[in-house]
Parts: structure tokens; C-alpha cells; sequence
């Protein structure tokens, strides 16, 4: 995770100034990671810090326009079970703040706002995140705050805007490392509200827009019509993608392998689509069905992440 610039834009845009509380250290246990961060402005929040008491106490501070570095034991100071203690930094931001925010690398002295050149340590950091293009990881250095800009990792196109579309995007919508691209056939498919960061794409001819996803893309497609859905499929396996989701029984997949076939693909072409998705276990609610593809998402990024460890250790 990085500094969520577009979330801090939409949250200003929306309520005109607001605190982000991000952890800036830890020492022992802690319910988040360092660089976890939250919003909170005068009649509520946004994102979180893990939660309980230590949010509580972070969030009110917040309110009262405290700002700057603060240290607590999160056992002897919160009364938590966690052992270790967490440094918070607290800032203000109001929408001029933008101008000045930076596009890949923030980074800015937060023990002593009069710094204006970063010391030795913090130059070394940014010139091999510069050098190497790779964002450094996020922390409290010699008194400065080093964070990258966050951008999702991972392109999620959700065809579909039915109930099992729209409880796909409120359960996924939230994942910081998704990029979600959400298409229907007129704007009246949609809700009136979705969750900020979900670019929405009314279209006549979804299908049509295959051609417009990247080809490392991830596809869910779930719309109302077995015929739009079966171009969907036909069309995603001639243009390529990381992962293609269908909805539908052992039957529907059935009748779409013969006729994905006539198409001229080959069974192991079709084979990397998965139908059904989620977890029959769980059941055919809409949000059910949502947990089931939200835990396969997540289980197959985390497999990634460690193979790519293996690869890098």
C-alpha cells in the first residue's frame, strides 16, 4: 500500500478539508502494517488503522485539528492485546494541498516542518527508487515520511450490473491493489451511488470493448443476457486475459464450451475460463456469491506474491 492520492482527491472533493492517519512505525505486534492509513473529517471516515481503540483515540485527536508524530503502547496506553506500539502520523489536508502533493514519491519532514532538503538517507532512498523505477517502501526515515504514490495493480473488468454485479463491486470495490472498470448496456443498469475510484461505462454493445482492456486483465462476467455473455467469453478468448469469470451452472457452462467451440476455440483455450465462480458452498445469494470470488481473487494474488518472493530472494 502507498499513499491513496486519488481516495485523498475524492475525499476533498466531498467534504472540503480532511486528517489522514497513517502509521508511520511499529514495534511489536500491531493490527496494521505500516503505511495503512484512514480520512477522517468532522462527521465521519474513511479506510482504516486497524480498528478498536487505537482508531478511536486517532480519529478524535483528528477531529480536534491535532497534526504531527504521536507514539502509543498499544497494551499499557489502549488496554489492547496487541504488544507493540505504534507511531501515528496525523496531517490536514485541504484541496490547495494538492498543487503541491507529488505524483509518485511523497515525501516531506514531519518532525520539523522548517527542512526543506531531505537528509543523506532520505536522498539515497528516493535516487534508487528513481534509478531502479521502483516505488521504495513506505517509512518514517530520519524524520521524514517516505511514501510512494499508490496505483492498483490489478485491472477487474465487472460485466454486469445486475445484483450480482453491484454486490461484486461493493465487496471488491474496497481493495486497495483493484483498478475496477464496471460495464452495462445504458446508464439507467447502474445505481445511482458506486463506490468512488469505479470508472462506471455504459455501452449498447459492451463486446465491443473487449478490445479496450489490457490483455493482463481480470474478467468477471455476469450480465443479464446468456447471449451477451457467450460474446463476452468468445471475444475475451480471442483478445487474451489474466483470468476470465463466468456466472452460470454446470449446465450453461456446458452449452457455452460446444458453442465456444464452434467458434473455433480449443478445449484447453476454453478451459481458462472458470464457470461457475465463487463458492458453491456459500450459496446463490448475490453477496455470497461475491465473497466466493473475492476469496479466489485474493487467494491467487497471494499466491503470486509469494511466487514472486521465490523469484526475487
Amino acid at each position: 500500500m502507498g499513499f491513496d492520492l486519488a481516495g485523498l482527491k475524492d475525499a476533498l472533493d466531498r467534504h472540503g478539508a480532511v486528517s489522514r492517519v497513517v502509521i508511520a512505525d511499529l514495534r511489536g505486534s500491531s493490527p496494521r502494517e505500516v503505511g495503512a492509513a484512514m480520512l477522517v473529517w468532522s462527521s465521519g471516515q474513511s479506510g482504516t488503522i486497524g480498528g478498536g481503540a487505537l482508531e478511536l483515540a486517532a480519529a478524535q485527536a483528528a477531529r480536534t485539528g491535532m497534526t504531527g508524530l504521536t507514539r502509543h503502547a498499544l497494551g499499557p496506553d489502549l488496554g489492547q492485546c496487541c504488544g507493540g506500539a505504534v507511531t501515528l502520523l496525523t496531517e490536514h489536508y485541504e484541496v490547495a494541498d494538492l498543487d503541491r502533493i507529488e505524483t509518485d514519491v511523497i515525501a516531506r519532514p514531519v518532525r520539523d516542518a522548517g527542512l526543506v532538503e531531505p537528509p543523506l538517507a532520505v536522498r539515497r532512498v528516493l535516487n534508487q527508487a528513481r534509478s531502479q523505477g521502483l516505488p521504495p517502501e513506505t517509512q518514517l526515515l530520519e524524520g521524514w515520511m517516505i511514501e510512494p504514490v499508490h496505483r492498483p495493480t490489478r485491472q477487474l473488468w465487472i460485466w454486469g450490473a445486475g445484483h450480482v454485479g453491484r454486490a461484486m463491486v461493493d465487496v471488491l470495490a474496497p481493495m486497495p491493489d483493484l483498478a475496477l472498470t464496471w460495464v452495462d448496456t445504458s446508464p439507467d443498469r447502474f445505481p445511482e451511488q458506486h463506490p468512488p475510484g469505479v470508472t462506471v461505462v455504459p455501452a449498447a454493445d459492451p463486446a465491443s470493448l473487449v478490445g479496450y482492456a489490457p490483455r493482463d486483465a481480470e474478467h468477471l462476467v455476469l450480465t443479464y443476457s446468456h447471449a451477451l455473455d457467450l460474446e463476452l467469453c468468445h471475444r475475451l478468448l480471442s483478445h487474451g486475459f489474466h483470468f476470465a469469470g463466468l456466472i452460470g451452472s454446470a449446465s450453461k457452462w456446458a452449452r457455452f464450451r460446444s458453442r465456444l467451440a464452434a467458434l473455433g476455440h480449443a478445449p484447453e483455450t476454453i478451459a481458462r475460463i472458470t464457470c461457475p465462480i465463487g463458492a458453491p458452498q456459500l450459496g446463490k445469494h448475490p453477496q455470497a456469491i461475491a465473497i466466493g470470488v473475492a476469496m479466489r481473487l485474493l487467494s491467487s494474488a497471494s499466491v503470486e506474491d509469494q511466487q514472486d518472493k521465490d523469484i526475487h530472494a
